[in-house]
C-alpha cells in the first residue's frame, strides 16, 4: 500500500481526493494536512466531511505528516505548494502537484525540489486533456502561421486563476508544436483599441460562470476554415482519479520533474 498524504483536505478537491484514495487499491491515506487554525484541526478527516471515520487526523504539522508519506498530493495554492515542495524534498517524499498559477520564484522552487524526487505537475490530470494536448502539438506542428490559434476556457465562477492552468499548458503544447516558447508569442489580454492581431500569437480567452467543471477549445482559424478542438469535464472526480494515479506512479520513479503524458506513456 503507497501511503498518501494529501493538502487542503477541507477543499473541494481534497475531499475528493480523501474519497478516491479509500476507494482505491493500493492506495492508503496516510495524513490529511491543513492551515492552522483552521477547524477540521484534530478531527477525523472522514468524520469532518459528514461520514464514516477514517483513522486519520487532520493535522496542521505539514513536516511531519509529508516526512511520514511515501507521496505527497497537492492542490492548494502557489506559495504553499512551493513551500511543500521543499518540505517533500527534504523527506524523500515524491510530490504530486495539481496546482496553478505559479510565477517564476515558485517553478524555481519546485525545478530545486525536483532535483531530490520525483515531482509530477500538470495543470490537468485527466486523460483526455492530455489527449487534447498531444493534438494541439501535432495540429500546431502541421499548420503554418496563416492559421491563428486562440485558447478559450470556461470556469466556474469561484476560480481564482486565469487563465487556467490547462489553457496554458495547451499554450505551451502549441508553441512547442511550432518551436516557440509560449511567452513570447502568447496574448493574454485584449481591451479597447488593440490594433489587429499579430501573425503568430496565441491568444487566450477566460470566461467565469456558474458551476461549470472546465470546458477548453483550442481552435485554429485560417483561411476559410477553422479546426476546434475541445474537452468538457462533467466530473471532478476524474481529476482526483488522476492525481492518485501519478501519485502510485511516481513512487517508482527517480528524481525528477515529470508531467502526466509520463504518467499516461503517451509522451
Amino acid at each position: 500500500m503507497v501511503g498518501i498524504a494529501v493538502t487542503g483536505g477541507s477543499g473541494r478537491m481534497g475531499q475528493m481526493l480523501i474519497r478516491e484514495i479509500a476507494a482505491q487499491d493500493g492506495a492508503q491515506l496516510s495524513a490529511v494536512i491543513e492551515r492552522p487554525g483552521h477547524d477540521w484541526i484534530g478531527q477525523d478527516a472522514g468524520t469532518a466531511m459528514g461520514g464514516a471515520a477514517l483513522d486519520v487526523t487532520v493535522t496542521d504539522g505539514a513536516e511531519a505528516a509529508i516526512a511520514a508519506a511515501e507521496v505527497l498530493v497537492d492542490f492548494t495554492a502557489p506559495d504553499a505548494t512551493a513551500r511543500f515542495a521543499s518540505l517533500a524534498a527534504e523527506a524523500g517524499t515524491a510530490h504530486v502537484i495539481g496546482t496553478t498559477g505559479f510565477d517564476g520564484t515558485h517553478l524555481q522552487a519546485i525545478a530545486e525540489a525536483a532535483g531530490k524526487i520525483a515531482i509530477v505537475r500538470a495543470g490537468n490530470m485527466s486523460l483526455g486533456v492530455n489527449l487534447l494536448t498531444m493534438l494541439t502539438r501535432q495540429v500546431a506542428a502541421a499548420l503554418g502561421e496563416s492559421f491563428d490559434i486562440e485558447i478559450v476556457e470556461t470556469h466556474h465562477n469561484r476560480k481564482v486563476d486565469a487563465p487556467s492552468g490547462t489553457a496554458l499548458m495547451l499554450g505551451e503544447a502549441a508553441a512547442e508544436g511550432r518551436g516557440r516558447a509560449l511567452e513570447d508569442i502568447a496574448d493574454r489580454a485584449r481591451d479597447g483599441i488593440t490594433g489587429m492581431r499579430k501573425p503568430g500569437d496565441i491568444g487566450f480567452a477566460a470566461l467565469r460562470g456558474g458551476d461549470v467543471v472546465g470546458e477548453h477549445d483550442v481552435i485554429f482559424a485560417g483561411p476559410g476554415e477553422r479546426i476546434v478542438l475541445r474537452h468538457i469535464a462533467d466530473d471532478r472526480s476524474l481529476f482526483a482519479k488522476g492525481a492518485i494515479r501519478a501519485a502510485l506512479w511516481a513512487t517508482d520513479q527517480l528524481p525528477g520533474e515529470y508531467d502526466m503524458l509520463d504518467v499516461l506513456k503517451l509522451r
